[in-house]
């Protein structure tokens, strides 16, 4: 029998359901002020950097650019600049992107329809259904990091998902999602939570958890990832280091850097060139006359 017919749909919704009422964080994108688009601004921000180092960014963000229309008037390297050391930034110009056209195909609003989600700048799969269910409370699959790892482990019963996502994930998904459209919202942010706060990738808190009794990977005995290598986070040295450090002189500066100022950031002349190529390359850098540098205008 397998994981899904020996915990039938209902009892794990319920399940997860009863834990989120009570134990849910309190988020600011969560409470119902929140705007479509500061759900939207949030799922950006939230896209592999922890929700502590996310909160101040996002309430200056959204203080500075309160609407698409807001951050659409404004340079796109302006929004690089706002990112900060949230890390990843070419988000912050996928954002921005975003925002343009908002701004010029949907009135300034952020869409409601799926579609039109999916067709902005910079939006996939994940964000289109995480901004259809959590900012207009629709009824879609919301596979993230976290809710993967539950259901690989609670329903699968293997320790970590494969690395990208599977058919048979989305299945699975599918399968579990409530009917009920906003029960389904519900759910979504529900099984994300508990992958954040309990079923979480290196130290999960079994004793702690409400599908414990129904996990198929605890009553296997917790058997150890037998998958390919897991990709490691390594920062110190590699040119996203690097990347970084120039970025911050550019935000930094409210204007034009001279070559000179980022070669003072990194000794290793190869490595710091490569890095500021793809920065250019990546339409994170302007240069704007021979060794001279700017952030996109």
């Amino acid at each position: 029998m397998d994981a899904i017919s020996a915990a039938p749909a209902p009892l794990l919704h319920s399940t997860v359901l009863d834990w989120y009422e009570a134990n849910a964080r309190d988020l600011p994108w969560r409470t119902p002020e929140a705007s479509p688009w500061a759900v939207m601004v949030s799922e950006f921000m939230l896209q592999q950097t922890p929700v502590k180092r996310v909160l101040p960014a996002y309430a200056a963000w959204l203080e500075r650019w309160p609407a698409p229309a807001d951050l659409a008037a404004d340079a796109p390297g302006e929004a690089v600049r706002m990112w900060g050391r949230l890390g990843y930034p070419r988000r912050a110009l996928r954002l921005h992107a975003a925002a343009v056209a908002i701004t010029a195909h949907h009135g300034g609003r952020v869409p409601d329809d799926h579609a039109a989600l999916l067709a902005l700048p910079g939006v996939g799969e994940y964000t289109a259904a995480a901004v259809a269910s959590f900012a207009f409370r629709q009824r879609h699959v919301v596979l993230d990091t976290n809710v993967r790892r539950v259901f690989a482990r609670a329903v699968t019963g293997v320790e970590y998902p494969a690395q990208a996502t599977t058919a048979a994930e989305r299945r699975t998904a599918t399968e579990l999602l409530p009917a009920s459209v906003e029960t389904a919202a519900t759910w979504a942010v529900g099984v994300m939570e508990l992958g954040a706060l309990v079923c979480t990738a290196r130290s999960p808190e079994c004793g702690a958890c409400p599908l414990a009794r129904h996990c198929a990977w605890r009553v296997a005995g917790r058997p150890p990832y037998q998958g390919p290598p897991r990709r490691g986070q390594s920062y110190e040295g590699t040119d996203r280091q690097v990347r970084g450090k120039l970025l911050a002189v550019l935000r930094d500066a409210h204007g034009t850097v001279p070559q000179a100022s980022l070669d003072a950031v990194w000794p290793e002349p190869v490595q710091r060139a490569r890095a500021l190529d793809g920065l250019v390359a990546d339409g994170l850098v302007e240069p704007v006359g021979p060794g001279v540098y700017r952030l996109p205008g």
